[in-house]
């Protein structure tokens, strides 16, 4: 049976489609995929818990994939640290072929049973972590490997696949499965296959770092203020947490170099006044 990913598409004769037309299409076959990721909410709240309770213990979360899907666990996990403050080991994102096949597509390196598990072993791979692989197809060799691997050393292992009864989900042990349908261009699985895997990825992420602590009511208190827009964000938090003028909010989030040490400074100040 064709996997879904590489069934026909829907639509024939693209190339004799207006703007407008191939606009529209794409945006209805986009519509579909967060009715695909709902579905998929049980299995995803499953490897959040366990990634919790594993990170919590002093584990981290490694993204492992190929092309679109190793590009997207990289994408993920390099935003990370500067929304919530972080160190960049704690989410880590994998790609086969490495850092230069984020932008350039490296001949056979997905297809490399083992070359996922000598990554991991490049950054000390333990029991305490988990690893988490990405790949729309469900039997990309370099993910599989690696999670093959992964269980044999007792690691937690995860995946976000976009086809049923995968490979990949067969020796993941918190599967997710997103299954989006057929692609507008026919296995061009970085359209909805990858809008799906990037809506996981954003579910995961944050809700893991909202469950360790890293977010106060609604907002990014550890974030890294790197520019003058962050900075303006941190001033605003703290006007509207503390109800400070701007300058106040402003030399409180300079002095103190971070949202959240300012308002717990503030707040025990105030307390001891």
């Amino acid at each position: 049976m064709t996997k879904t990913t590489e069934q026909d598409s829907h639509y024939q004769h693209l190339e004799k489609m207006s703007v407008g037309e191939v606009l529209t299409n794409i945006n209805r076959e986009d519509q579909t995929v967060a009715l695909a990721v709902q579905k998929a909410i049980p299995q995803i709240e499953q490897l959040i818990s366990v990634t919790v309770s594993s990170m919590k213990a002093g584990g981290r979360l490694f993204y492992i994939g190929a092309g679109t899907s190793g590009r997207l666990g990289i994408l993920d996990a390099s935003e990370c640290p500067p929304t919530f403050g972080v160190s960049d080991n704690w989410i880590i994102g994998l790609i086969a072929g490495k850092d230069m096949a984020i932008r350039k597509a490296v001949e056979f390196a997905e297809d490399d049973e083992g070359q996922a598990w000598r990554d991991l072993q490049e950054h000390h791979i333990n029991a305490k972590d988990v690893v988490l692989g990405i790949a729309a197809s469900g039997s990309t060799p370099y993910v599989l490997g690696g999670l093959k691997a992964a269980n044999e050393a007792g690691l937690k292992t995860g995946c976000i696949v976009c086809n049923e009864n995968t490979p990949i989900a067969a020796v993941s042990q918190y599967p997710i499965e997103i299954i989006v349908g057929p692609e507008f261009v026919t296995g061009s699985t970085r359209m909805k296959a990858g809008t799906a895997q990037k809506l996981a990825l954003n579910m995961i992420s944050t809700t893991v770092m909202i469950q360790l602590g890293r977010v106060k009511g609604n907002k990014m208190v550890d974030m890294q203020m790197t520019n003058n827009k962050l900075f303006g964000r941190g001033t605003r938090i703290l006007m509207d947490e503390l109800g400070l003028d701007a300058v106040t909010a402003s030399n409180l989030l300079e002095r103190h170099g971070s949202v959240r040490k300012a308002i717990d400074e503030y707040t025990k100040n105030i307390n001891i006044d």
